[in-house]
């Protein structure tokens, strides 16, 4: 048995609901197995509430949860990433840093919930469609037997997780 644990760099640009919910899920989903991380390209400052909602739903504690910069990851005393996952179109099509020791990388874009307008039951409406996206593909993620396969066929494995419908 593998008691590695992978560590997964979750980016999107203002680092306050998709990135955030996708830490939280696989922080949860992972059971230890994986230890997840969230940064934006250009940080928003902070964290969506209906992000932390939907992090609490999911039985994450969200009191570490912060809008931080992918900078923070990218040095020297930055924890080794396994993998980096963009979860919005715009972090994917950024010039990202380069991320010591080659993590493998993936897009799996999600529609940005913290530009739903209405009322606060259709934002959190928005949350919940995206959070369930989010953690359906989090879910095949965490069930890989990455200790079994090969670079290559995790890459592709990943990859195809991003290519799966939303709904």
């Amino acid at each position: 048995m593998n008691d590695k644990i992978y560590n997964v760099l979750v980016l999107c640009t203002g680092n306050s609901a998709r990135s955030i919910m996708a830490e939280a899920l696989i922080n949860t989903i992972g059971k230890g197995r994986f230890r997840a991380y969230s940064a934006g390209s250009h940080p928003a400052g902070a964290v969506n509430p209906f992000a932390i909602e939907q992090a609490r739903q999911a039985g994450y504690p969200t009191d570490g949860l912060r809008s931080k910069s992918w900078d923070e990851f990218a040095g020297p005393d930055a924890p080794h990433m396994d993998f980096v996952i963009t979860v919005c179109d715009n972090a994917a099509g950024e010039v990202c840093p380069v991320w010591p020791g080659h993590p493998i990388t993936a897009h799996w874009g999600f529609e940005d919930p913290a530009k739903a307008e209405g009322t606060d039951e259709e934002k959190r409406h928005a949350f919940a469609k995206v959070c369930r996206q989010i953690s359906t593909r989090v879910q095949l993620f965490c069930a890989l037997p990455i200790d079994k396969l090969d670079h290559n066929a995790i890459k592709r494995e990943v990859n195809e997780i991003g290519q799966l419908p939303k709904d």
